[in-house]
């Protein structure tokens, strides 16, 4: 037997502190290898971290809401001989067969290599990743659901019932009859519409589809989602009976205070709008919608948005750099940031190499990161190495802004909401799809020509996606 000290590791991006958010395991718990037994917050966002040891949990150093430094010790844990690693945290000498509950994929895992691991240690081998298939009712898969069962002997029927016969077929007809709304249309949606509608809370009798064939899209849970938001939000709290509501500083509330003044108070910021007339982004986003490489892919304004940067900033390469007291460094890939506001608080996650994908692996990389972000799942290597950011300030139903620009870059374009206002064409007022985009810049790296150019550039895309096509 071994007494373990576990210390609270950095986690991969040199942080110094975390705060213990919610122990999953208690004194006398036993705990395999890579299993998840405490939830940290850091500076950049919530992590799980996952035990390098097994054996038995004897005490928890560190109450939950504590903020520590990184390498004090948060718990401690009693190996023995059978354990996946040995108190020094390598292998241990001893032959002896494996723990039954190393057979199993650890608590946390996904099912698919081991589950988490830690930096530095190895997972517990590999996890089965097979799993059941279960079709899910009302789906595509119905017609594998089992038979039904015999019926029963038939009883005296009463004038004018169905004849004996005919009752399994009823009960089965009933069985596979789809879920209606409240006027008796059947819904139509596909198996991944359904679980996004699960995950978002959205009732799919509610929803109004606009699909080709009368389904439901995409979009349509989503927006029925966001008015659902909007209609929650419009109902006013009663006062609380305390006179003060005091919330600690502390976590991604800190670190966005601590970036946002550093920020603002050591680059000179200036900004610059145009008004877009984006028309023909969103009939290029409705075909985009239609076409069967996209199908199962978010498609909206913000993808166009985030290509039209990439190539402005191809066309202006100092708008995607990083100033430094002795120089300039001018990026030659672009890491796309897109502010994301989440329950905790705003954060800037990065799709990677954003230059190098094609439409349909930046619509996907986009929803991904969305979604991650909105679960609060974003790691903080996904938000690290940002070269330009995007903030999209129209879904709020806001026209414009001047946003601070993420610390490390010089540029950040806000995309306003998109509306059809009156638009001089061709001498006549006509109704058309209308946005602001506004650029703030740090200058000391983008003259305002450079400034200029690049949001007019960003501009032309969104008036005119063909330009893509060059």
């Amino acid at each position: 037997m071994s007494e373990i000290r576990f210390p609270l590791p950095d986690v991969g991006e040199g942080l110094t502190e975390a705060e213990i958010v919610q122990w999953r395991v208690s004194p006398g718990d036993h705990v395999v290898l890579d299993q998840v037994f405490v939830e940290i917050e850091t500076a950049k966002s919530l992590v799980e971290l996952p035990s390098a040891y097994e054996g038995t949990v004897t005490e928890l150093l560190v109450d939950e809401g504590r903020t520590v430094d990184v390498g004090t010790p948060i718990l401690v844990i009693q190996t023995d001989a059978a354990s996946g690693m040995s108190s020094d945290g390598s292998a241990p000498t001893t032959a002896a067969e494996p723990a039954p509950q190393a057979a199993a994929p650890a608590p946390g895992s996904d099912g698919e290599g081991g589950g988490a691991v830690l930096v530095g240690h190895g997972s517990s081998g590999p996890a089965r990743s097979r799993r059941q298939r279960h079709p899910a009712p009302g789906g595509a898969h119905e017609h594998l659901a089992p038979p039904p069962p015999p019926p029963a002997p038939p009883a005296p029927a009463a004038p004018m019932a169905a004849a004996p016969s005919e009752a399994p077929a009823v009960a089965a007809e009933a069985k596979r009859q789809p879920e209606r709304t409240d006027d008796g249309v059947p819904v139509i949606a596909k198996p991944p519409i359904r679980k996004l509608a699960k995950d978002l809370g959205v009732d799919l009798s509610r929803v109004t589809p606009t699909g080709p064939i009368g389904d439901i899209t995409r979009d349509d849970v989503i927006r029925e989602a966001s008015q659902a938001s909007v209609f929650r939000n419009i109902q006013t709290p009663e006062l609380p009976t305390d006179r003060e509501t005091r919330i600690p500083v502390k976590g991604v509330r800190k670190a966005i205070a601590q970036t946002m003044v550093q920020s603002a108070y050591s680059a000179p910021h200036v900004s610059v709008f145009v008004d877009v007339d984006a028309t023909r982004t969103m009939e290029f986003v409705k075909r985009l919608k239609a076409s069967p490489d996209f199908a199962g892919v978010k498609v909206s304004p913000l993808l166009i948005m985030a290509k039209a940067m990439i190539w402005a900033a191809r066309r202006n390469p100092t708008v995607n750099a990083q100033w430094t007291d002795e120089e300039i460094i001018v990026k030659h890939y672009v890491n796309l940031g897109v502010a994301a506001a989440t329950p905790r608080g705003l954060i800037v996650p990065n799709v990677k190499e954003a230059q190098s994908m094609s439409m349909v692996e930046l619509a996907t990389a986009l929803e991904q990161l969305t979604l991650t972000a909105r679960e609060g799942k974003t790691q903080p290597a996904e938000m690290q190495g940002g070269t330009i950011t995007i903030t999209n300030i129209g879904v709020f139903g806001m026209d414009t802004g001047t946003p601070i620009l993420n610390t490390g870059e010089v540029a950040i374009v806000a995309l306003g909401t998109i509306r059809q206002k009156p638009w001089v064409v061709d001498g006549e007022v006509r109704p058309r799809y209308v946005t602001t985009i506004g650029g703030s810049f740090d200058h000391r790296v983008v003259d305002g020509d450079v400034a200029s150019r690049f949001l007019a550039d960003v501009a032309a895309i969104i008036e005119e996606p063909a330009l893509l096509l060059d």
